[in-house]
């Protein structure tokens, strides 16, 4: 869901009691070596990394899209579809860089246009008894990049044209099944076979080339070396780390706790869960957990397969409450284990009296804890007060 980084509510920080916790990552930074300073850099070369490995691997996308509507095929299909999971696992991560008015979801971020959903299907496409919905099958819209990002959320947050969700809806379809994703057929692209396949081949590829637009826009402003954001914001010194706390602390509670986890479990409905289409929703879980817990340790594992290792936040407060630090550094990966064991899929996952239900309500409580001490962790750096989203 599109959640303005606005103040939506001041969490107390509360006293909590402190273990001696075995340790799960690599040891804390020494102290010394510590500073706001040193973690914002590092920081900020590991969301360049990020948001340059889910550029790349969006634009392998690309690639595999451009090339099943030249010659579309079940073959095709599959691979750009296989495609899009495997770009998924990038971007997830990059999540817990919102919130604090960054390049991706300041007034004028393209979140919005990248990442929103829940989308309603019959404003893209044809859906079951609605064979000529959608802008595509609209011949008086003009498919083109100017458009999709002038037509998306008019009259309507759900009204989506553009993003991962329109694109994944144009690979998969609507998920009609109880046990699998969608299955939209490729013939949906073969021109004579689908109605109006040209104009869906074309709406595909625009809506991929304005994705790559948006993705590049934001890992350019998080560059190296320039006149940009990076720039700024490596100079902000404990500004910079709360900003870095809001991120996680909100992602943890207001969005992956709250809007994308307990709203379709209160709800118990498909429409609610983020990836509904490709039915991914579980791996959406699973990489921002992990994007949480890439900011807190400093550490980000590349597309390569490399590690990036630096100064994070678990680092700072170590130097001020090492067993403060440690518990946070537990907690985040329970979350992260409890993201990765909710079975798949999440649509059969929320209803009540399924074997998932209670794996899902245990990621929440653990995300709603880990969110209470980044909290305490911000107070112990001599952050005071934290204006984090609530769902």
């Amino acid at each position: 869901m599109n959640i303005k980084p606005v103040a939506a509510a001041v969490l107390a920080i509360s006293s909590l009691s402190l273990f001696n916790l075995p340790t799960l990552a690599a040891t804390p930074q020494a102290a010394a070596a510590v500073s706001n300073k040193a973690v914002a850099q590092h920081y900020a070369a590991l969301v360049h990394a990020n948001y340059s490995d889910s550029l790349a691997a969006a634009k392998d996308m690309q690639t595999a899209i451009a090339e099943f509507v030249k010659a579309p095929s079940a073959e095709g299909m599959d691979k750009a579809r296989k495609a899009w999971l495997a770009a998924r696992e990038f971007y997830g991560q990059t999540e817990a860089f919102r919130f604090y008015g960054g390049p991706i979801d300041d007034d004028n971020g393209p979140e919005g246009q990248i990442n929103a959903w829940p989308l309603d299907e019959a404003y893209v496409d044809y859906v079951e008894g609605k064979p000529d919905a959608g802008l595509i099958n609209n011949p008086k819209f003009r498919i083109t990049k100017a458009n999709l990002t002038a037509f998306n959320e008019r009259g309507g947050e759900e009204n989506i044209s553009a993003g991962w969700h329109a694109i994944e809806f144009l690979l998969w379809g609507q998920d009609l099944s109880e046990t699998g994703p969608g299955n939209r057929s490729f013939e949906d692209y073969v021109v004579g076979k689908g109605k109006n396949a040209e104009r869906r081949a074309q709406y595909l590829t625009v809506a991929t080339e304005l994705l790559i637009d948006d993705l590049t826009k934001v890992t350019r402003a998080w560059e190296p070396g320039r006149k940009n954001y990076r720039a700024r914001f490596e100079q902000g010194g404990r500004e910079s780390v709360r900003k870095i706390i809001v991120g996680l602390g909100s992602l943890s509670r207001g969005e992956l706790a709250g809007e994308r986890m307990e709203v379709a479990l209160n709800s118990q409905d498909q429409e609610d869960e983020h990836s509904c289409f490709s039915d991914n929703t579980h791996r959406d879980a699973v990489t921002n957990a992990q994007g949480i817990q890439n900011a807190w340790l400093g550490q980000y594992k590349r597309r390569d397969g490399s590690l990036l290792q630096g100064p994070g936040i678990r680092d700072l407060v170590a130097a001020k409450n090492a067993a403060l630090a440690e518990k946070t550094t537990v907690q985040i990966a329970e979350s992260v284990k409890g993201a990765e064991a909710i079975p798949a899929p999440f649509d059969r996952a929320i209803l009540q009296g399924s074997a998932g239900r209670p794996v899902i309500e245990k990621t929440i409580a653990s995300l709603v804890e880990q969110s209470k001490l980044l909290v305490e962790s911000a107070s112990a750096v001599g952050i005071t007060k934290l204006t984090l989203v609530e769902p």
